[in-house]
């Protein structure tokens, strides 16, 4: 894609969107048809304006909301004929990323086929404007690969040989096996691994309902280490920029295209642009993101911490940091009593300390570690120095995800907001619980009283989420077991590093006993189940989701469409198999059937989670849930629903999304209620206010950090000020933004207790270019593609299907290879073979390679044969395995004409496979970036072939594992992990207490071997 093609695209995402033609076929003049949402109050989000206008085929806009339900337009197909359809338009949500993006699904009312999907202008987030996986969706719904019915295997896992049963079946067999484990108290040998959810809330209500600790997740190789920096400051995890606002936006990484809610973002980035604000983005290769930069720094990887200490010893030294904020609002006091209990508790002396603290970080330092020049550092410093509170950041994936101590770029670029005061302001940056609403759940079960050491090891105290991708590994290691594994929506043998280990474990039933794979297309992964189950895609399921797009708050509704097109024209179903094609379900409804089999006599107390509110003891339905939630738990619609006539339920169906508020609105400047400050205390020194009033339950379940009572005092709620204001504050142990972190401090890392530079494992004294080592990139995607769920999808492959070796000129030169020749990057644990594409857009000494594509099949017919090559998997002896494209992508026959169509043979080459684990000892994040070697090729030597040693594997991953601080060597408690820290499904207390390590409160306290000590 051209760079002026992508500014033309870009622009375009900035202004008013025309999203579909349309044409008027009713005799009398239509009202206005421009939609809008953004300058509406909240309860009139849905109303629609403009002026009078005549019927006109012309791309003019969106249908009128008040005719979705009954709308004609001409059939493209039958063109230069006028062929009138019929259709309803029926309002869902993208399922194909994060962003929750709204839908329009156009439904035929005489087939019940869906015709198209285009942009719900409704939609507080995504406004109409879609990216190319939301039309996508059609594609996935009639996907002539996909699954339609539910599959159990026969033979070996991987053998590739199913045989189609009844949901009956299946779910008697899966609630048997999950029964008898729950009374065998067995509760750690049943795990739910995810990717994505695209929900919002439903886990959080299923499986404490079973009382396990279940749930594992991709974070830790997606962003957990952004999370880590987040939380360490502010005790939130993640951030919410109101780019449209800004003065200064500061990205690290591609957002436009592939960023963290990338389409919301990209529209507001683009709008705040054009409004005059400076765009500056670090990023290694040239991305469209970096191409539309006003400033574009490519630092070598790893290095972005120094240039931002840089950026901040400038507001620093120059005195042009917001003075009052950071009085306020940074735990100061804190780190001059720990850290120089000798030196007076002010202000000025804590300025002092600052200056001595960034001295060493100029702009040359900066320049000399990252190869940006000194002068375009102090530029960039520049503009951060005048953004006048408005400073708009984030950092997912990048730098943030693929270095050792990446967590430290989001520390370090959280260190610019605090700064600048641009926290929680309009044009700066938010927390995401401001922006963000998940409704609590009926019946929702007590906290567990158990802790699962495969998902969290003693290890990781400060790990953030789940150590997922070591799941291989502790198995191997004989820590545990697997009874019942979930995989739903998530394809790890592919998605994470190191997947021939992933193999070799799911292969084996003695430590994974029944693997079910939830999905709605094949993956690598569903190979090598027992039960593949067809779940729906975002059309086909219903859903709640609400993101942190912008600086407002809203929630969105998922229906499955033909459902709801039936419900409209009179024909209601009571189950979503009904409306689906063959026999696809949906998950929520899955669930609550699968949990009601599990309890059958309501014994295991699993049963009284999924009663219905409404009609007690009796089973819930998929109506009454949300229909419950949206009465109950979601502010202002009740309201803005009765105003129109319908139920809170109707309204959603109808609209598909509800805006709560509109603008920024942080928490932690409000004053205490008077019923919190009724029975206070405060702490003398901390000035942290505690109540003895206990809280009510929340509307809004959002993870959120929590504080364990004083016995005493109460729970802490907020802080007092210099000026004696009471007010909420942050979710830290001081209230305050924690500059200096008493966790870091008091769980094994004192040296990382406040901002610094953490040299990365591939910080330029590592390698070694005279040998043709390089440092390779992974951590960018196609910006149509994502993991599993669209990967079957026509136009997206269409669009994006290879995934070359990004190689700079004076690389190329020396190793002799030009674009399209093969190269051999050889890896820590093996090597793959693909193409070169020599240019200028990255760095020398650096490689790029996108890790979303190299989709493969074992079998011919079994597997999507739209995105994958036809591989030969051969063992090359005792752990050590290679893997043989037979062909690409070829045409064939379907139920779609199309796919005798296909003009392209590349699927891509699956690098991750060759990828060590490498666990960042703090935050447990995978450190996507490698070493790697860089050789040509041999004459037996092919197109995307990968050879991987998994005993070669192993050993990586306990040299990485040696790095860590275990909890039972650093803890000063006895727990396993901070109570205060947000964990994700978060157990009761008593769970958090180390085997035999209790400290206080009547436990024993012992001393016993650590996890890792057994090992050594």
């Amino acid at each position: 894609m051209t760079g002026s093609l992508v500014k033309n695209i870009l622009r375009a995402l900035a202004q008013p969107t025309h999203a579909s033609i349309w044409q008027d076929t009713v005799a009398q003049p239509q009202a206005p048809v421009q939609a809008s949402i953004v300058d509406q109050p909240s309860s009139q989000a849905v109303q629609v304006h403009g002026a009078e206008r005549t019927a006109t085929a012309e791309l003019n806009g969106y249908p009128p909301v008040e005719r979705w339900q009954h709308w004609t337009e001409y059939d493209p197909k039958a063109w230069p004929q006028k062929v009138e359809r019929s259709y309803t338009l029926v309002p869902t949500i993208c399922f194909n990323c994060e962003s929750a993006c709204g839908l329009l699904a156009y439904v035929d009312t005489s087939t019940l086929k869906i015709q198209k999907f285009e942009g719900n202008p409704l939609h507080p987030g995504s406004r109409g404007r879609n990216c190319a996986k939301g039309p996508a969706t059609l594609n996935q719904v009639y996907d002539p690969d996909r699954i339609l019915y539910p599959l159990k295997r026969v033979g070996r896992r991987g053998e590739g040989k199913w045989k189609r049963v009844s949901w009956d079946e299946a779910l008697d067999d899966i609630a048997g096996r999950i029964r008898r484990a729950l009374v065998e108290k067995r509760l750690t040998e049943i795990m739910y691994h995810v990717g994505r959810p695209g929900h919002d809330g439903i886990m959080e209500w299923v499986l404490p309902a079973w009382g396990v600790d279940a749930h594992n997740s991709h974070t830790n190789v997606c962003s957990s280490s952004a999370r880590c920096g987040q939380a360490l400051w502010m005790g939130y995890d993640r951030p919410s920029p109101d780019h449209a606002h800004a003065r200064v936006i500061l990205l690290i990484s591609s957002h436009l295209e592939t960023g963290h809610y990338f389409n919301p973002h990209a529209q507001r980035i683009m709008e705040g642009k054009m409004a005059g604000a400076k765009l500056i983005v670090l990023d290694t290769r040239l991305s469209n993101t970096a191409s539309l930069a006003d400033e574009w720094l490519a630092p070598w990887p790893g290095s972005e911490t120094a240039i931002l200490l840089a950026i901040a010893r400038h507001l620093i030294v120059g005195k042009k940091y917001d003075r009052d904020f950071v009085r306020r609002w940074v735990n100061w006091e804190q780190y001059l009593r720990c850290e120089h209990p000798d030196l007076p508790v002010r202000f000025e002396t804590f300025e002092a300390k600052l200056e001595e603290l960034y001295a060493s970080f100029t702009f040359e330092f900066a320049a000399q570690e990252s190869g940006v020049s000194a002068e375009q550092i102090a530029r960039v410093a520049d503009y951060i120095a005048q953004c006048d509170g408005r400073l708009a950041t984030h950092t997912w994936r990048s730098a943030t995800s693929a270095n050792l101590g990446g967590w430290m770029v989001a520390r370090c670029l959280w260190f610019l907001n605090v700064l600048t005061g641009s926290i929680g302001r309009e044009g700066g940056t938010s927390a995401n619980v401001w922006d963000k609403w998940v409704p609590r759940h009926p019946n929702m079960a007590p906290h567990v009283q158990v802790w699962n050491e495969l998902t969290w090891p003693q290890e990781y105290p400060l790990s953030f989420y789940e150590l997922s991708y070591l799941l291989p590994h502790f198995l191997k290691e004989g820590r545990g077991r697997v009874d019942v594994y979930f995989t739903r929506v998530y394809n790890p043998l592919w998605t994470n590093p190191d997947g021939m280990s992933w193999m070799e474990v799911l292969t084996d039933e003695s430590k994974i006993g029944l693997h079910v794979h939830l999905s709605p297309s094949w993956s690598e992964t569903g190979l090598f189940a027992d039960y593949i189950l067809p779940m729906g895609h975002g059309a086909e399921r219903h859903d709640i989701m609400s993101q942190e797009t912008h600086g407002g708050c809203w929630i969105a509704f998922r229906q499955p469409v033909i459902r709801e097109a039936l419900r409209r024209l009179g024909r209601p179903v009571n189950d979503t198999r009904q409306a689906n094609p063959g026999e696809v379900w949906e998950e929520t409804e899955f669930w609550i059937e699968l949990s009601w089999r599990i309890d059958p006599d309501g014994s295991l107390g699993v049963r009284r989670t999924f009663e219905s509110p409404y009609r007690p003891g009796e089973k819930i339905t998929v109506d009454e849930l949300y229909a419950w939630m949206f009465e109950n738990h979601v502010p202002g619609l009740p309201e803005a629903a009765a105003k129109e006539g319908l139920t809170p339920l109707e309204y959603m169906r109808r609209y598909g999304a509800f805006e709560l508020r509109k603008g920024v609105q942080p928490t932690y400047d409000q004053p205490l209620t008077a019923a919190e400050l009724e029975d206070a205390t405060i702490d003398p020194e901390t000035q942290v206010v505690y109540t003895r009033k206990p809280a009510a339950p929340s509307s809004n379940i959002t993870p959120l950090p929590f504080f364990q009572p004083d016995p005493e005092r109460g729970r802490p709620v907020g802080v007092q000020l210099e000026d004696g204001s009471r007010l909420i504050g942050f979710p830290t142990p001081s209230r305050k933004l924690e500059f200096y972190s008493t966790t870091m401090r008091d769980w094994g890392w004192p040296e990382y207790a406040i901002p610094t530079y953490i040299h990365s494992h591939v910080h330029p004294s590592r390698v070694d270019r005279e040998r043709n080592e390089a440092v390779l990139l992974s951590t960018f995607r196609l910006p149509t593609l994502i993991h599993t769920r669209s990967g079957n999808a026509k136009w997206l492959y269409e669009i994006s299907h290879k995934n070359p070796v990004w190689i700079h000129p004076s690389d190329a030169q020396r190793l002799g290879v030009r674009t399209g020749d093969l190269i051999k990057v050889v890896t820590a644990i093996g090597y793959f073979i693909d193409r070169v594409w020599v240019t200028e857009g990255i760095r020398p000494g650096v490689i790029a390679c996108s890790h979303h594509l190299g989709r493969w099949r074992l079998q011919e017919d079994v597997g999507g044969k739209l995105s994958t090559a036809l591989v030969e998997l051969t063992p090359m002896g005792e752990a050590q395995w290679r893997m043989r494209q037979i062909h690409g992508i070829q045409p064939y026959a379907s139920s779609d004409p199309d796919t005798e169509r296909i003009w392209w043979n590349d699927a891509g080459v699956h690098q991750n496979l060759t990828f060590a684990v490498q666990p960042d000892p703090v935050s447990g994040m995978h450190c996507w970036h490698q070493k790697v070697r860089l050789e040509r090729v041999g004459p037996d030597d092919r197109y995307g072939d990968i050879f991987v040693d998994t005993r070669r594997a192993h050993e990586v991953y306990r040299e990485w594992l040696a790095m860590t601080r275990p909890a039972c060597q650093v803890s000063p408690n006895g727990l396993r992990r901070p109570h205060w820290l947000l964990r994700p499904f978060r157990p009761d207390l008593e769970a958090y207490y180390l085997p035999d390590r209790h400290f206080g409160n009547g436990h024993i306290v012992t001393v016993e071997p650590c996890v890792s000590d057994h090992r050594k």
